[in-house]
Formats: C-alpha cells, structure tokens, sequence
C-alpha cells in the first residue's frame, strides 16, 4: 500500500527492515506491520503533529505512540540510524550545536525539564542539538543539552573514542581543555583564537572554510517539523525523533 503520506521507498525499507524487531527473522518477536509503524511515526517527525492527529489508516494513535516510546526506549532508532550509516569520513570531524524551540506542553514529563534536556531563556523553553559530522558532511554522532548549556560542555564525549585528522569548531569551542583532548589524540585543532587569548593561536584557515557543513546538516535535519520544533516530553523520545530523521537523511 502506498500513499502520499509515505516516506520510505522500498530500497529504504529493504535497508531498513533487517535492524528491527518484529521480523520474520527475530524469534519471539511479532510485529503485525513493521511497515506502516515505521511510516507512521515517520510522518510524525516530517509534521511535527500531536500523536492523536495521526492520520486513522496508520492504525490506532495510542498503540503506535506506546510501542514508538518502547523502542525509543530500547534504543532501535538508534540502531536503524547507525546500520543505515555508511563509513564516516574521519580525515576531519566538524562539531556544532544548534537550538530548537521546545512547544510549552513538552516540558510536561516527570522530574521537571530540567532532566530532559529542556532549558529555559529569553526565547522560552529550548533544547540544545550538539552533533558531530564527517568530512562529507554526514552525521556521526550527536547528543541533547538544555539550550542555554554551553556547547563546549558536550564536546569531550562526542568525539571520545574516535580517531580523526583535525576536529573544525567555531569559536565557541575555543578552550584549553579541549585542545590538550586533541593534542593527546594527535589530531589538528582548527578553532579561532578568541579575542581574550593573550598569544592567539594560528590554524588552518582554509579548512575552516567547511565548517559550513555542520551548519547545512542542520538545515536538513530541520526540515522535519518535528525536529525543528521538539514536541517530545522526554529526552529519550526527542532522540529518537533525531535519529529517525537523520536515519531518512542518510539513506536519501
């Protein structure tokens, strides 16, 4: 069955298909359309609409917002993400941080948004989006901040354990701490001075140049409504809305 509310074509499905529960090939596990729940919370992420609002022909909301949260929970968008990745390009890394408005009923979930990675500012309620690209611009990894954490804080962990030629950051990166990380690693910091650092610092400006790729990759993960806007009580949904946009991404 196809529609114009699908997303997946059938190479991606076929991509797709072997890294989830619910498969002819994964024992004790039955799923009755893997299919269309993957479509329906797809079409979730690409309108960024309330889970009741699912169009009826995905089936019942409630039981396809249940079992989204208990594989958000069990980290398979995750893992789609990841199968579905090619090889990184590790002759340089580019990391960046964006912010995304988080609408008012989101900030709704136990322990107080602050556990959620739900910040507050002068523009309301936001998360932080901390990502790590490839030297073709692609999607490493990524992690979730309260918007108004600094995005030096989550660099360390991003690019822990990896291996690659130079790390390409902005000067909000720009700090001690992390260059003696990419010294001991043996990797080339490209980061600007800041304008307070007594004896500045040189670095290559022209592979500073493609530090403009973080910043595209930004712009197409935000072209899902649901991303640029986080709708997702708890971090563990948000991730899982990240991942399976950036799953549709790397497969296009």
């Amino acid at each position: 069955m196809r529609s114009e509310r699908f997303i997946l074509s059938d190479a991606q499905w076929a991509l797709s298909e072997p890294h989830i529960p619910g498969t002819s090939r994964t024992r004790g596990v039955s799923g009755r359309d893997n299919r269309l729940f993957l479509e329906a919370v797809l079409w979730r992420v690409r309108v960024g609409a309330p889970w009741r609002d699912l169009p009826p022909s995905f089936g019942n909301w409630n039981s396809i917002f249940r079992r989204f949260r208990r594989w958000a929970e069990d980290g398979v968008f995750e893992r789609i993400f990841t199968a579905v990745s090619g090889d990184p390009d590790f002759e340089y890394v580019l990391i960046d941080g964006t912010i995304v408005s988080v609408h008012q009923k989101a900030s709704g979930a136990k322990g107080g948004p602050q556990n959620q990675a739900i910040g507050r500012s002068k523009g309301g309620l936001t998360t932080k989006i901390l990502a790590l690209v490839d030297a073709l611009g692609n999607l490493i990894r990524f992690s979730l901040w309260p918007g108004q954490r600094h995005d030096s804080v989550g660099a360390p962990d991003l690019i822990s354990g990896l291996t690659f030629g130079a790390l390409l950051a902005d000067k909000a990166f720009e700090n001690d701490a992390l260059r003696k990380i990419l010294k001991d690693a043996e990797a080339e910091a490209v980061i600007p001075s800041k304008r307070d650092r007594k004896v500045p610092i040189p670095h290559d400006v022209d592979k500073y140049r493609w530090r403009h790729l973080v910043e595209n990759y930004f712009s197409k993960i935000k072209d899902f409504r649901a991303v640029n806007t986080r709708y997702d009580k708890t971090d563990t949904s948000f991730v899982a809305t990240v991942n399976l946009a950036a799953t549709i991404i790397a497969m296009r």
